[in-house]
Parts: structure tokens; sequence; C-alpha cells
């Protein structure tokens, strides 16, 4: 346990000193998409991962997270930190709606229902006069953080900004994860029906759950918003819904890390094989099926189980 420990306090000051050191050796743009995506990810691995509900509609949080934040922004000429504050709390409020009712049915039928609100949000995007329809939000500005003391208009500083507040989103949900809520929520994913004979009311676990990966999921979504400077239909169709799934699946459902990894992994492909068009689909999907038949734990997972199967050391001085 103790050298356990030891090496995953050793891989996350490695990990920390690569993020600090990452935008003076890579674009920092493909480096803050990657971010957000992966706090997206983590938001998802959040609800099915630790709660055991699998949502086809995330991308309505993420997508109409970056409209709030966008029209805030832009429109009505709010400071970044308040655009993103606006949109955790809307991403959370429409969390609270669409889980009330979802949480109402279990696994396929729960699914199906969260892709349902989905395309309902898509089609109001569509009309909404404050999206501008296919057209998106365009040109939405970089104002300085904090009134003025953090200037992100340069590519890196705004890199540093956008790591603070994904490290923050990462801390939120270990911290949910290692809560005594948390604990409960594995409960209800182990045996739901035991956890209520326990005297848990496993309805209420399961709408703060859905709430919290929402607002999470809201985040990431303002944050993208910021970096790229617009926010278009793309962030709230189904095939975004579907891609973070694949983000979670690929790096490992269940796992802390994996769904970071695995965002980055389908971003770095997205971005290195833009050149082949609609191939890139294709692509994805060869590796997602290769994935599930070789690495049904996912990247992560699979690694972990390598690590645990490792022989232990034996005694000092024992024979062979």
């Amino acid at each position: 346990m103790t050298n356990n420990h030891t090496l995953r306090n050793i891989l996350l000051v490695a990990a920390l000193a690569v993020a600090l050191a990452a935008p003076w050796v890579a674009y920092p743009v493909f480096l803050m998409t990657a971010l957000c995506f992966a706090l997206f990810a983590c938001a998802f691995n959040l609800l099915l991962g630790f709660a055991g509900l699998m949502s086809f509609g995330h991308a309505m949080f993420f997508g109409m997270a970056a409209y709030f934040f966008g029209h805030t922004v832009k429109e009505w000429g709010w400071r970044p930190e308040f655009g993103i504050l606006a949109s955790v709390l809307g991403a959370a409020a429409l969390g609270a709606v669409t889980g009330a009712l979802a949480i109402r049915r279990q696994g396929i039928y729960f699914a199906m229902i969260t892709l349902a609100f989905s395309q309902m949000i898509y089609f109001f995007c569509v009309q909404a006069p404050f999206t501008h329809g296919e057209d998106g939000l365009q040109g939405i500005p970089r104002r300085a953080f904090l009134g003025g003391l953090i200037e992100v208009k340069d590519d890196r500083a705004m890199y540093y900004v956008v790591l603070a507040i994904v490290l923050f989103g990462f801390a939120a949900v270990y911290r949910i994860i290692h809560s005594p809520f948390g604990q409960v929520l594995k409960a209800i994913r182990e045996n739901e029906q035991r956890a209520i004979s326990l005297g848990y009311n496993a309805n209420l676990y399961k709408l703060l759950a859905f709430i919290l990966s929402a607002a999470i999921a809201g985040l990431a979504g303002s944050t993208k918003a910021m970096v790229l400077q617009f926010a278009t239909l793309t962030d709230v169709t189904a095939a975004m819904s579907g891609e973070v799934v694949l983000m979670a699946l690929v790096g490992g459902i269940g796992t802390l890390a994996g769904p970071v990894v695995g965002a980055f992994v389908i971003i770095t492909m997205q971005n290195y094989l833009a050149a082949a068009g609609e191939w890139v689909l294709v692509i994805q999907g060869a590796i997602f099926v290769v994935i599930v038949l070789a690495f049904r734990k996912g990247i992560v997972g699979e690694i972990g189980d390598l690590v645990r199967r490792r022989p232990k050391p034996g005694p000092a001085g024992s024979s062979a």
C-alpha cells in the first residue's frame, strides 16, 4: 500500500510538471482543447463510472454552457469568471430539470430519456435567437481575468488559466468520489436495493450526482468557448455525447485518470488525422473496437490491473 501511494504521488508530481511545461513544447490551443475535453470526460465518468448511470445526452450541458458563456461575455459584457460561473449554474439547473425526470427510469430507458432531452436542446439551439442558429456565436472576446489582473490574449497565458480551471474541476471530481457521498454512490451502483434497505434515498443521490456531473460538464464547455472564442451547434449534437462516451471507455470507466488519457488520445487523433477527412471516424471506430476487445477496462484500467498483479517482493533473506 505504501509503495502504491508513493508511486501515485510520483506520477502526480510528474504529470503536473509535464502540464506546466507543455505549452512551451506543444501548440497551446491544442493542449487547452484537450484539457477541456478531459474535464468533460471526467464529468461523464462521475455519472457512469461511479453512479452507474449511462447518459447519451451529456453534450447538452457542455454545449449550453458554451452558449451561456458566449452570450454573457459577448452580448452582456460580463467578465469571463462571471460568465463561467453563470454557465456552470445554468448547466446545473438544466441537469436538475432533466435529471429529476430521467432518474425515474433505469438502464436503457434512463439513457434514452437523456438522449431525448439532448435532441430537444439541440433543436432549441437551432431556433433560439441568442445562439444565432447554424452560424453559432462567433468572436467571443478574450477578456482579462480577475478584473484585469491576468491578461489572457497570449495563448500561453491563457493556457495556465485553463489549466488552473481544469485542475479545480479534477479536484472537485476527486473530492466527490472520495467523500461519504461518493461511497454511497458506489454502493448504489453495485446494489441499489441493498443501499435502499440501509436507509439511503437512492433517487436523491442519483439526482445530486447528475447535477454535479452536469455542472462540471458545464465548466468544461464554458472553458472551451473561452479558449476557441466560439460556440456552435457541434457542441450540443448527439455525436458530441457519443464522443465523450468513447473518451471515457478508451481511457477506462471508473478510474480517475482514464477519462483524461482517453480524451487526449481522441483529441490527438482528431488533430493529427484531420487531413483524412471522414476517415477519422472510421479510424476511431476501429480503435474503439480493438480497445473493447483487447482492453476491456480501458487503457488506464488495464495498466492498473497489470500493476496490481505484479508479484510482490518477498521478505529479505527468503529463499526461492
